[in-house]
């Protein structure tokens, strides 16, 4: 069955903003690849391309989140986890001839200084990552005070070997980055503090 008509917009806006970035991407491309009218842009979404990638900003927020949360959950350990995060992007970058990366930084960077609206859209998914990250850090026995700067440390190190892997065609910057994450997690699941009922003591497994 054929998605509705906005959703193929905000699923085409998505991919596109993704591979090439907002202001390479024109409203007429975006169109073509939903396979929709003209008129249909402006009839839901009202304040065009703006408020079409906004929805596309949140909705790609939504996927990531989820998709990031599987592979995560699906290690045997907070260190296991990091390791399929790092190489689960590593491959897809791979397997799109480094043309996927994160949509939502690819966009932050073009609109930070510039698109108010935009700006806030992608403030918001990150805020809504931070919060998933750190819920997770803490359900792994990571203390609270450590929980949010290793959140902030592990996002800022994926988004980073993103972009610089992508500009050198390698994945050596997301395990360099991987890497780097493993050393934070040691050190932050050794900072001590309270932990919440639910949490788990941090696993003593290193990983080569």
């Amino acid at each position: 069955m054929t998605a509705p008509t906005r959703q193929r917009l905000i699923e085409a806006a998505s991919v596109l903003f993704r591979r090439q970035g907002l202001a390479a991407t024109g409203i007429k491309q975006i169109l073509a690849v939903a396979d929709a009218p003209y008129s249909s842009l402006y009839h839901h979404f009202p304040g065009g391309k703006d408020e079409l990638a906004a929805a596309a900003i949140l909705a790609s927020g939504d996927y990531y989140e989820t998709l990031v949360g599987g592979v995560w959950d699906s290690a045997a350990d907070l260190e296991g986890s990091m390791i399929a995060v790092f190489d689960g992007a590593a491959e897809l970058l791979v397997l799109t001839d480094y043309a996927d990366a994160c949509p939502i930084a690819t966009v932050a960077l073009e609109v930070a200084s510039t698109n108010e609206t935009l700006r806030i859209a992608t403030a918001q998914v990150f805020t809504r990552w931070d919060d998933a990250v750190t819920r997770r850090l803490r359900e792994a026995g990571v203390p609270g005070s450590a929980a949010l700067p290793l959140s902030q440390s592990i996002m800022a190190l994926l988004e980073g070997a993103f972009m610089l892997a992508r500009a050198a065609k390698t994945t050596a910057p997301m395990h360099a980055a991987r890497d780097s994450v493993l050393v934070l997690v040691r050190a932050a699941s050794s900072v001590p503090g309270e932990r919440v009922p639910g949490e788990r003591a941090p696993s003593a497994r290193r990983t080569s």
